[in-house]
């Protein structure tokens, strides 16, 4: 046993020097012992086979149950060599032990899919239910650690972050109270609890966000961070009564894997290019858009981490404030002090900044500081909510900023979607194909679509098909030619006519071009981008 132990060390070693994957050594090491490779992505385990073992053991010892079979517990584990561990879960499960070789990685993941937090979030809140008055529930805020309701909350914040979810809702229903999470921009049901736990799962929620909890009926936002999985994850509270009754988003910030470099968004090498060139500038403006939850925050924070950061003073605006840079100084807006963005502008303006990111020009005085800032020799980056590219102009226009101060200001516009990424684990080769999307394609691309990859539906992408997101974009330089047919007033489709000529790649072609790639598929594209086209 020792040396099967040598020789595990060994394959990690290889692992680490990109000699060998973690597959490979998984598989190696089912010959070498002569038990079967386990494939988690396939396999789909009963909850009454998950409660023979309980999540905390399945972590610790890196394993999971998968069938029960003739009285024996067939279990996958990452290193079926250890005889101290198979002893100890034949002893508490009272069954024989029959181990599979599985990878650590696919380990980890079926142990976040399938061991959920429901089971013990719905004990935690018939805890609480029933036993209290709900209309004086809001008022209650002494609450300790252990109070039921505080750790059904901790385990809903904790469920969404480990399913990858970027906005949790709690939605009170007739008769329940749902919460629904949103994982790769799409909304799907994760629990439902009694209607009686409602007004205590958002009185413990607005405690936590600093909020006023006897207020039902006004709009309230707040926030706050909690430790989860060792590492500090930030919440950004909404609520605001519906006929329901009072519901709540909580959009979840801060996570480090947010944060990525410039070239990790899903840049074509062109467009990527250009947008370095364009934030190299000394002074000028560069703007992203988009709707809300298409990815310009974590752009623009992509573009702040190529700024050099000891040669200038870069400084930022945000609302709120979600992600901490060493070497950037961060003003969060907070209206209660009267900061907000045109004001914290102006401050910012006093303290000899060279680079300037706004999180959002949202209003005319905001963007009219923004282009002042703009044309007295310092970079701005921010964001604004236009529909492609060439709308930013327009967008401008009618937030009160004159033609003029535009043409003299704007070096670029950026403008982005995101996309869910097709799966890598459980990606086919597909020929069955919609015409629309046919023909989409091959009007964009001059070539007919004979196929793509697309997701069947596995463990890792809890079947969908679908894992992660990748941005679509389209970069819009400002050259002397669309700055004269914009003073001439052309209309945004002349100027996005130019701009292709010029080399922008529109959205939809970047679209396309991931789904020939095979990142993504043609309905994605469809999904998010064809209609603004």
């Amino acid at each position: 046993m020792q040396k099967s132990g040598d020789d595990r060390r060994l394959g990690t070693i290889l692992i680490d020097e990109g000699w060998l994957n973690a597959e490979s050594l998984a598989m190696a090491l089912s010959i070498h012992l002569n038990l079967p490779f386990a494939d988690l992505s396939r396999e789909s385990i009963p909850p009454d086979v998950l409660n023979i073992i309980p999540e905390q053991i399945a972590r610790r010892y890196h394993l999971i149950p998968v069938e029960v079979n003739n009285g024996s517990l067939n279990v996958v584990m990452e290193d079926p060599t250890d005889i101290q561990v198979l002893e100890e879960i034949s002893a508490l499960t009272g069954m024989n032990i029959h181990p599979s070789v599985g990878v650590g990685m696919d380990i980890e993941t079926a142990i976040d899919h399938y061991y959920k937090a429901n089971q013990e979030i719905e004990r935690e809140v018939a805890e609480f239910t029933g036993t209290v008055d709900t209309t004086d529930l809001a008022m209650d805020v002494d609450v300790e650690i252990d109070d039921p309701v505080v750790r059904a909350v901790d385990m809903i914040l904790e469920q969404a972050v480990r399913d990858r979810a970027s906005d949790i809702h709690i939605i009170p229903d007739h008769h329940a109270v749902r919460v629904r999470y949103r994982v790769d921009g799409m909304l799907r049901d994760a629990l439902s609890l009694p209607r009686g736990s409602h007004y205590q799962l958002l009185s413990r929620i607005k405690v936590l966000a600093d909020m006023n909890i006897a207020e039902r009926r006004r709009p309230q936002d707040g926030q706050f961070s909690l430790q989860i999985e060792g590492e500090e994850t930030f919440f950004r509270v909404a609520t605001s009564d519906t006929t329901m009754g009072e519901m709540a988003a909580i959009r979840i910030l801060g996570r480090a894997e947010s944060i990525i470099h410039l070239e990790k968004l899903g840049m074509q090498a062109q467009t990527l290019k250009r947008f370095r060139q364009v934030i190299k500038s000394p002074f000028g403006m560069v703007l992203v858009a988009g709707p809300t939850g298409s990815g310009k925050t974590t752009t623009l924070y992509a573009a702040l981490n190529q700024l050099d950061r000891q040669r200038y003073n870069i400084m930022t605006i945000e609302d709120p404030v979600e992600y901490n840079f060493k070497g950037i100084n961060q003003i969060q807006v907070n209206r209660a002090a009267e900061i907000t963005f045109a004001s914290g502008l102006r401050g910012v303006m006093r303290l000899d900044p060279d680079k300037i990111m706004v999180g959002e020009i949202r209003d005319d005085e905001t963007a009219k500081s923004a282009v002042q800032s703009a044309l007295t020799g310092h970079l701005v980056l921010s964001s604004i909510h236009a529909n492609n590219a060439a709308g930013t102009f327009f967008r401008l226009i009618h937030l009160g900023v004159d033609r003029f101060m535009i043409n003299s200001s704007v070096l670029g516009m950026a403008s982005q979607r995101l996309l869910r990424r097709t799966c890598t684990h459980c990606s086919v080769e597909k020929t069955e194909i919609q015409p629309l999307e046919a023909d989409t394609y091959e009007r964009v691309m001059g070539e007919p679509l004979e196929k793509y990859m697309g997701g069947e539906g596995c463990t890792y992408c809890q079947g969908t098909g679908y894992q992660d997101r990748i941005g679509v974009f389209e970069l819009l330089v400002v050259n002397d030619e669309i700055r004269h047919m914009f003073s001439e007033g052309a209309s945004s489709t002349e100027i996005e006519r130019e701009a292709v000529k010029d080399g922008m790649t529109s959205m939809l072609k970047d679209g396309m071009m991931k789904v020939k790639q095979g990142v993504t598929t043609p309905a994605e594209v469809m999904r998010n981008v064809y209609a603004i086209q």
